[in-house]
C-alpha cells in the first residue's frame, strides 16, 4: 500500500512538472514573440509584458532597454540593461551598449568601465577599442586614447581614414604628430597617410611617406598621382607616376617633354596623370590609333568626327611639366580629310592652374590631303609649372555645330626658345 501511493505521488509530482515546464516553456516562447513585436513598434507596455512572462531572459529586458533608449528615458534604460548583465555577464556586446548609454548621459567613469569589461572579453574586437579611445580623446587623454584607436584600426584597417582626420584634427595640422598617434608604421598606413597629406596640399611630406614605402600598389599610385595633381603638386605628381611607366623614364631629362607623342602606346579611357586623357565616347566623336601612313613611328591618331560635338570639349589632353616665365614651341604633324565645320579642330595650350588661362594655339587644321608640320608658341606666366596640351574645337557662330570627316595627329614635341 505504501508503494501504491508512493508511486502516485511521483506520478503527481511529474505531472505537475510536465504542466510547469510547458506552462514556462509558453511564457518563454511568447515573451519571445512580444519581444520581436515591441523592438518593431517601440511599443513599451509590450516590452514590460515580455520582461514579466520571462524575467530571466536576458532578451526580455534587452528589449525593455531598447524601447526606453528610443522614448529618450536613458536612466531606465541602464536598468534594464543592467539587468540582462547580471544574467548574460560574458556577453561583450552588452557591456559595449551599457557604456555607450553610460557616454551618452555623461558618466564618464561609468562608461569607462564598461569599456574596460567589454575589452576584457573581446580584445582583439575593434569596436570597443574605438569606443574607449573616442572616450579618453574627449577627456584629454591622448597618448592612451590613440593607443586604442590605433590598435582598433590594427583591427579593421576600414578605420585607419578616420584615425588619420582624427589625429590630424586634434595635432592642428602637425604631420609628425599625426603619424606618431596614428601610429603609421606600415606600408598601407603610409599610403593611407600619403593619400591624406596629398589632399591637404602637403606634398613634400607626401613624398617623404613614400620613400619609406616597399610597394605601392598600382592603384594606390593612381589615385595619389590624381590627388596631387588636384592640388597642383605638378612635380611631385610627375615623380610619383613615372616610377610606374618602366625603366625608360626613371631619370627622364629634361622633364618638359610630351609623352608618347607619336602614340605609340595604346590609348585607354581610364588613363591618368601624365599620358594622353581622352575624352568619353560620344556620337559624333571616335578616337582611334592608326597604323597607315603615320608622319613618323608606326601610328598617328585619328579622330572621326559624324556629327554634333561641343565645341568647348577636351577630345584628347596632356599634362606637360614646364618652367615659370619661359618661352616654348610645340611641334606636331597633322592631316585633314573631308572636314566640313563652321568650327575646326586646332591645337591648344593652357595654363594648368587656376582658371586655365590659354597660353598659345595653332592655326585651325584645315583640309590636308599630305602631312604637313605644324608648330605654335606659348609663354608660361611667373607662377606657371604645369600646361595642358589639348586638341578641341574652335567656336561656333551657330548653335548646333556639327563637323564631319577626319583629323590626323602625330609626332608631337615640345621646346624651349
Amino acid at each position: 500500500m505504501t508503494n501504491r501511493y508512493a508511486r502516485l505521488l511521483l506520478v503527481v509530482v511529474l505531472v505537475g512538472l510536465c504542466l510547469w515546464a510547458i506552462q514556462a516553456a509558453g511564457a518563454f516562447g511568447l515573451s519571445r514573440v512580444l519581444v520581436r513585436y515591441a523592438l518593431a513598434k517601440e511599443d513599451l507596455t509590450v516590452a514590460t509584458k515580455a520582461v514579466e512572462l520571462s524575467p530571466s531572459d536576458p532578451e526580455a529586458h534587452l528589449a525593455g532597454a531598447a524601447v526606453l533608449s528610443s522614448r529618450h528615458r536613458p536612466a531606465e534604460s541602464v536598468v534594464e540593461l543592467e539587468r540582462a548583465l547580471a544574467l548574460r555577464p560574458a556577453d561583450y556586446s552588452l557591456w559595449l551598449q551599457l557604456g555607450r548609454l553610460r557616454d551618452q548621459m555623461g558618466q564618464s567613469a561609468a562608461a569607462l568601465a564598461a569599456f574596460d569589461e567589454t575589452i576584457k572579453l573581446a580584445p582583439f574586437y575593434s569596436l570597443p577599442r574605438w569606443q574607449r579611445g573616442n572616450l579618453l580623446l574627449r577627456a584629454g587623454q591622448y597618448d592612451q586614447a590613440f593607443r586604442d584607436l590605433s590598435q582598433a584600426a590594427q583591427s579593421n584597417p576600414q578605420r585607419l581614414p578616420a584615425l588619420i582626420e582624427l589625429a590630424w584634427n586634434i595635432s592642428r595640422g602637425d604631420p609628425k604628430l599625426t603619424a606618431q598617434w596614428a601610429n603609421i608604421q606600415s606600408d598601407r598606413g603610409r599610403i593611407a597617410f600619403a593619400g591624406f597629406l596629398a589632399r591637404q596640399g602637403k606634398s613634400p611630406e607626401v613624398m617623404a611617406q613614400l620613400q619609406a614605402i616597399t610597394v605601392i600598389p598600382e592603384e594606390s599610385r593612381h589615385q595619389l598621382v590624381e590627388q596631387l595633381l588636384a592640388k597642383g603638386a605638378f612635380a611631385e605628381a610627375f615623380e610619383v607616376w613615372k616610377a610606374e611607366q618602366g625603366h625608360e623614364l626613371a631619370n627622364q631629362e629634361p622633364k618638359t617633354r610630351i609623352h608618347d607623342g607619336g602614340f605609340e602606346a595604346p590609348l585607354t579611357f581610364d588613363a591618368g596623370g601624365f599620358g594622353w586623357r581622352l575624352s568619353r565616347p560620344s556620337n559624333g566623336v571616335a578616337l582611334s590609333v592608326n597604323s597607315g601612313q603615320p608622319h613618323s613611328g608606326e601610328k598617328n591618331l585619328r579622330i572621326d568626327f559624324s556629327g554634333d560635338s561641343n565645341p568647348g570639349t577636351e577630345l584628347i589632353s596632356q599634362i606637360v611639366l614646364v618652367e615659370p616665365s619661359r618661352s616654348y614651341q610645340i611641334n606636331f604633324g597633322s592631316r585633314a580629310q573631308d572636314v566640313v565645320t563652321g568650327g575646326l579642330p586646332l591645337v591648344v595650350v593652357t595654363d594648368a592652374q587656376g582658371e586655365r588661362k590659354r597660353l598659345g594655339q595653332s592655326a585651325p587644321l584645315g583640309n590636308a590631303s599630305d602631312w604637313k608640320v605644324a608648330s605654335f608658341e606659348f609663354s608660361t606666366g611667373p607662377t606657371t609649372t604645369a600646361v595642358v596640351l589639348s586638341v578641341l574645337r574652335e567656336n561656333c557662330s551657330t548653335s548646333p555645330c556639327p563637323i564631319f570627316g577626319s583629323v590626323s595627329l602625330d609626332s608631337f614635341s615640345v621646346a624651349p626658345r
